[in-house]
């Protein structure tokens, strides 16, 4: 029944073999990974917004400056990511370029910046969406945590069902909203052209701080969280129709364009029209009521900037389980984030992904304004990595055209490094604190990790093992009893084909009970011997470890007696419900109960399947 519902939801499992043609052409691509960068404009707009209109009207003048370099960041960062998607063709971005090019640490700082960023820009994009939705529906505002989990819910159905179905299902929302923007903003240039624009002394604000070189590079530092989402063409090259890094190239360029474009078209047109936004509305609402008014054509762009924002989310879902992937194989995460699931994707990196996303929508109430203070530390960390380390890279191999290309990876760094600076001093406070200490916490996990990995390498290896010489005594076997059944028959039969020393265990809940037990034993079995334990406090498990280890102490015969246990198997899982489980329990005690004697415990299960 599970897997039925499953296959509905996700669809079937897949064959490894169709994993090479699960691939994305360029406008699948773009769809797929683009969506964070192009809906930055609605989150970006509006902390730009404000965090000048506290200081009046004269502040909103800056609005343009900071756009304009804000543009002329992303194409930095656009143009060095560039070199990286064809000097890193297999993928990995900021966490393999610095791991290999700056050492294994600062590869893990890029690694737990870039996942905490993903993280952040999956919440930030869903609460961003709803909020855009509620500004033309004001009734909806009560119900925006509900409202993002839903739209959560459905992002990562459509990751679990695999990359092509993803693709295809961003492609409508992303090049709608290219499409309703682009009119939009080219019938604001027309109207600005034929009206002029409008003086900021009419903007009906009232300044509430004053206007500081803090405050213009706080609202900077709000606004640099439109460039997030930029590295996760970098991360995911692999998943590009051949070739690889040329198509890559080419859609992060692309994107770079429309991003820019609308970033700084709507901008431009909310200052030179001296938009302003009520307390319930976005600031790009409040510019398309300035330009349409409250036409159907306005819903439409509420509409399209809902769902970019919603498909924004999946850039974090495109990029967040493919870099974990990378961890797991490399031993610094769960090796099983690093499994294929049924439908050819990082179902695992998918399904931690949407639960992390779901904790920071609920905990910050669908709150974007709240969420953004955590947000641009982990990408702009990332960036100054992953272009530190590409400047190592040209100065190392010195392919054609290194004297060029490193010039341009170190701009890159240095202008990222100079905005990661900004940000964490302008937006500490805020809580950008909190980002800044989750990033070398992660870093210890990830140390922990592959401590533990490569510990047990050690103690598995054979190297150095010596050939034991001593001679393998006759195995002890105990069988703990629950009742005389058929289940019991195969468990003792198995027992005697392996040892000819066999003891059964029963232990005595009830007073007397055992006495029954007894003799039921005795009809069946009348040669092995069983052992009746009292437990005054009627615990199964504690009284037959006891046992174990006061029998191995008297043997002490170099081994541990095997313990084989006897479990029936239900035929449906709601069957399994109705039983106490205390084989299950028994085992799950036996696996993990501390060495005795410096030996391991052998434990066997029997099982019996019921035909019910």
């Amino acid at each position: 029944m599970f897997t039925r519902l499953k296959d509905l939801i996700i669809g079937p499992a897949l064959p490894t073999r169709m994993a090479g043609h699960k691939r994305l052409n360029k406008l699948r691509a773009l769809a797929a990974f683009s969506p964070d960068a192009l809906a930055s404009i609605a989150y970006a707009n509006q902390e730009i917004y404000l965090g000048l209109v506290v200081a009046g009207a004269a502040a909103l003048a800056f609005e343009w400056p900071i756009a304009l370099a804000i543009g002329g960041l992303l194409a930095i960062v656009a143009l060095s990511y560039f070199q990286t998607i064809h000097a890193y063709p297999s993928g990995g971005g900021s966490y393999i370029v610095a791991r290999s090019n700056l050492g294994t640490i600062p590869g893990l700082i890029a690694a737990a910046a870039l996942l905490t960023d993903y993280l952040l820009n999956a919440a930030v994009s869903l609460t961003a969406g709803v909020a855009a939705i509620a500004s033309a529906f004001p009734e909806l505002w009560p119900y925006r945590v509900v409202i993002a989990l839903f739209l959560l819910l459905v992002i990562t159905l459509l990751n679990l069902r695999g990359l092509q179905e993803t693709g295809t299902a961003m492609a409508i929302p992303v090049y709608f909203f290219v499409v309703t923007y682009f009119i939009m903003i080219a019938f604001g240039l027309f109207r600005l052209f034929v009206e002029g624009p409008t003086p900021l002394q009419s903007a009906p604000v009232t300044a509430l701080e004053p206007l500081t070189l803090f405050l213009v590079l706080h609202a900077f530092s709000t606004g640099s969280t439109a460039l997030t989402g930029v590295e996760a063409i970098s991360n995911g090259v692999p998943v590009f129709e051949s070739p690889e890094s040329k198509n890559a190239g080419r859609t992060l360029m692309v994107m770079a364009f429309l991003m820019a474009t609308l970033f700084i078209g709507s901008i431009a047109l909310t200052r030179f029209f001296a938009v302003t936004a009520g307390s319930n509305e976005t600031i790009l609402s409040a510019l398309a009521r300035r330009l349409v008014g409250t036409s159907p054509f306005y819903f439409i762009i509420q509409f399209a900037t809902l769902g970019i924002l919603t498909v924004a989310a999946n850039t974090s879902f495109a990029g967040f389980p493919r870099l974990a992937a990378i961890l797991a194989q490399d031993e610094f995460l769960p090796r099983q984030l690093s499994s294929l699931g049924d439908r050819l994707g990082f179902t695992n990196g998918v399904i931690l992904l949407g639960a992390g996303t779901a904790a920071l929508i609920i905990f910050f109430n669908g709150d974007t304004h709240a969420l953004i203070p955590l947000f641009a530390i982990g990408a702009f960390l990332a960036f100054t990595l992953s272009q530190s380390g590409m400047v190592i890279h040209w100065i190392k191999d010195r392919t054609s055209g290194w004297l060029w290309k490193s010039p341009i990876n170190a701009l890159g760094a240095l202008a990222t490094g100079t905005t990661l600076l900004v940000v964490a001093f302008s937006k500490f406070l805020d809580g950008a604190w909190i980002t800044i200490l989750l990033i070398p916490l992660q870093v210890f996990l990830f140390l922990r990790v592959n401590r533990h990995y490569q510990q047990v390498k050690d103690q598995l290896s054979l190297h150095g093992l010596p050939p034991s010489l001593k001679p393998v005594p006759p195995t002890r076997v105990v069988i703990p009893i629950s009742g005389v059944h058929r289940g019991m028959v195969n468990a003792v039969t198995f027992a005697e084909s392996i040892s000819s020393n066999v003891t059964g265990v029963f232990v005595e809940m009830e007073p007397g009970s055992g006495s029954e037990m007894e003799a039921q034993w005795k009809e069946w079995w009348p040669d092995i011997p069983l052992v009746i334990i009292p437990s005054p406090y009627r615990s199964v498990i504690g009284p037959f470890l006891e046992y174990l280890e006061k029998t191995d102490l008297e043997h002490n015969d170099g081994q541990l007696a095997v313990v084989i246990l006897p479990e029936f198997v239900t035929n449906s899982w709601w069957q399994n419900l109705l039983h106490n489980q205390t084989g299950w329990l028994l085992k799950a005690a036996l696996l993990y109960h501390r060495r005795t004697l410096g030996l391991e415990r052998v434990v066997i299960d029997v099982p019996y399947h019921l035909k019910i």
